[in-house]
């Protein structure tokens, strides 16, 4: 097949095209430039660089050179400005809104899968193919296309992959889906690629050093919108008293501990973040728990929307183990949730996933409990 591979210019997406390569397949390669590192954005207090392992120029040099030493052709999409809308603006507004945003989902399906997409049915080719560490599946029987967890599920990315549609899904290839990262850097070396023994970037990629509010004042101040940052406010507890003051809402997450600068015989847990109020609600360790919440912009995978509840294993955050629930399809593209057990730190922001066994059953944005 002729076949479109983004390039990131890591160890996964070089090895998924060496792996391609060897199979006989036609290779053209793709990297997405995303984030303007010129901007002068990402910087420390002294001005200078703050490192970063992903969207950077040396990534797009290593893709290139992987690129020539299997032999295909490469290619450079800009992309800054679709990203910058589509990706980092959601992502700055979601967090003034109190909310804790996972960009990396609505980057590879409404941005990295569109865009590449659109690329390789121009060029002709048959699928678009990826380091993702997940399986797609044609079911003959239901005419429609499986998406599964990755073989490694310490490794496993179908969670940024939910809100793929059939027809990107239909023409989706992840080679690495079977394999642990031993075997994918094992395809590199023996490959002699540059990347097999590049380090993995685990950061959010325009916020190289994870210090997402100090991004947000940043990133505000350069655009000349720094009315935009909410103001200090009060921290209270489950019972309405205040007992601290906060610094900005963009500045905390549900869950959080430390930092809070309050004195209690207790630990104290964010458990709340009121944008409307301006308030960070905290509570013990028991009133972070709980077992229901409203997903929006729900997709379902497996099968269209259903009529009757759905019994599903869901994922409430990328490392948070899966735990049953009863799934219920509302109007409007929302679900309603209901685990067995109560759940810790449920997060308006993040994205849910539903599975059954390994298989993708669909996935929603966490809006509410």
């Amino acid at each position: 097949m002729k076949i479109a591979v983004a390039m990131s210019g890591g160890v996964d997406s070089s090895a998924a095209a060496a792996l391609l390569k060897e199979q006989g397949h036609e290779l053209v390669g793709f990297t997405m430039q995303l984030w303007n590192q010129r901007r002068n954005i990402n910087v420390d207090e002294n001005g200078d660089p703050l490192p970063s392992r992903c969207c950077s120029l040396d990534d797009v040099y290593d893709a290139r050179r992987v690129a020539q030493n299997l032999g295909f052709p490469f290619y450079v999409l800009n992309l800054e400005n679709d990203f910058e809308r589509s990706v980092v603006e959601p992502f700055v507004q979601s967090y003034l809104s109190g909310e804790t945003p996972i960009p990396c989902v609505a980057c590879n399906s409404r941005l990295k899968f569109a865009s590449l997409d659109r690329m390789a049915l121009s060029l002709g080719c048959e699928k678009v193919a990826t380091g993702h560490y997940a399986r797609v599946e044609y079911d003959a029987d239901t005419d429609r296309y499986r998406l599964f967890r990755g073989r490694n599920h310490w490794k496993d990315q179908s969670y940024f992959l939910w809100e793929l549609n059939q027809e990107q899904l239909s023409r989706s290839l992840f080679p690495l889906g079977e394999m642990a990262k031993s075997d994918v850097r094992d395809i590199a070396r023996n490959a002699d690629l540059y990347t097999a023994e590049k380090q993995e970037s685990q950061e959010i990629c325009f916020v190289p050093d994870g210090n997402y509010s100090a991004f947000i004042d940043r990133y505000l101040e350069h655009e000349g919108r720094t009315a935009e940052l909410p103001e200090g406010g009060a921290i209270v507890n489950t019972s309405g008293e205040t007992i601290g003051e906060h610094s900005g809402i963009h500045r905390y997450t549900i869950g959080q501990r430390r930092g809070l600068g309050i004195a209690h015989e207790k630990p104290l847990y964010v458990v709340q973040i009121e944008r409307a109020k301006n308030q960070i609600i905290v509570g013990e360790a028991d009133e972070l728990e709980a077992v229901e919440f409203t997903a929006s912009g729900v997709n379902w995978v497996a099968f269209d929307e259903p009529t009757e509840p759905v019994r599903a294993e869901v994922k409430i955050r990328y490392r948070h183990e899966p735990a049953m629930a009863t799934i219920t399809a509302l109007s409007d593209r929302e679900a309603r949730i209901r685990f067995d057990e109560p759940q810790r730190a449920i997060t308006p922001g993040q994205a849910t996933i539903f599975y059954n066994g390994d298989e993708v059953v669909g996935g929603g944005w966490i809006v509410r409990g």
